[in-house]
């Protein structure tokens, strides 16, 4: 999920200023996307007020700059709905954060792709696991570094697999948990938004 549409769904949520969203991201959001520098979120802010999928109105402060309030409009709205129905082709590495942002995004603006988006998730994380694990991690040495330490390397090896065998086998439980969850219908998969939770 592109930059601009994480902005344009936490827009969606409730209008703020750039600063706002700079706060969200440092805090909550650095699950969502890493390393937003300010510029970044301000340049692409005026890329989406010309292309028409925001607008802002102005904030005064006391004491310090007036600030830009920034909503999303209806092509906006319609974007951010385009991308989050849009398919979905998981990263190589679990961690990356183009999943939990379309979840994110997708439960309260396109819910009925929640559960094709945990499945191809799944069965993507069971395949990798199916061909990864049984792999030769043996090493050979014939050509190494005399520095090499070839004790060490292969604990660093194994630790190192060891740690993703036990992320990947948590991430998979988490997966199967909220698909559960969401199959159940303990989490909505229709729009049932009240009016305080509306995007404004």
């Amino acid at each position: 999920m592109k930059f601009d549409h994480v902005l344009l769904g936490l827009l969606a949520i409730h209008p703020r200023s750039g600063w706002d969203l700079k706060e969200w991201l440092a805090g909550e959001g650095q699950f969502v996307r890493s390393h937003a520098h300010p510029s970044q979120i301000y340049r692409l802010l005026k890329r989406m007020a010309d292309q028409g999928w925001v607008v802002f109105e102005t904030d005064p402060r006391d004491g310090r700059p007036d600030a830009k309030v920034y909503r999303l409009t209806d092509a906006g709205r319609a974007e951010l709905i385009r991308e989050a129905r849009s398919p979905f082709e998981p990263a190589s590495r679990f961690q990356d954060p183009d999943f939990m942002a379309r979840f994110y995004f997708s439960a309260q603006l396109a819910p009925e792709q929640l559960l094709p988006l945990i499945d191809t998730e799944l069965d993507y994380r069971r395949r990798q696991v199916t061909l990864m694990r049984p792999r030769d991690r043996s090493l050979s040495f014939a050509e190494g570094t005399p520095e090499a330490d070839v004790r060490r390397l292969r604990m660093i090896r194994e630790l190192t697999h060891e740690y993703g065998t036990s992320a990947v086998d948590a991430w998979i439980d988490w997966l199967e948990r909220v698909r559960r969850l969401l199959a159940d219908g303990t989490i909505p998969t229709t729009s049932t938004t009240s009016p305080e939770e509306t995007p404004r």
